[in-house]
């Protein structure tokens, strides 16, 4: 779990088209992560 202030470490995600995107590579760009924690799970 992340503290606040602490950097995430890189990962590489696909996107809607398959196409794989990593952290890293939008740095310095305005980025926001939104996931469903419960998404895809039973309950």
């Amino acid at each position: 779990m992340l503290a606040a202030d602490q950097i995430a470490p890189d990962f590489v995600l696909p996107d809607q088209d398959g196409n794989p995107v990593s952290l890293s590579g939008l740095r310095g760009k305005w980025t926001l992560l939104w996931w469903y924690p419960k998404a895809n799970t039973p309950g």
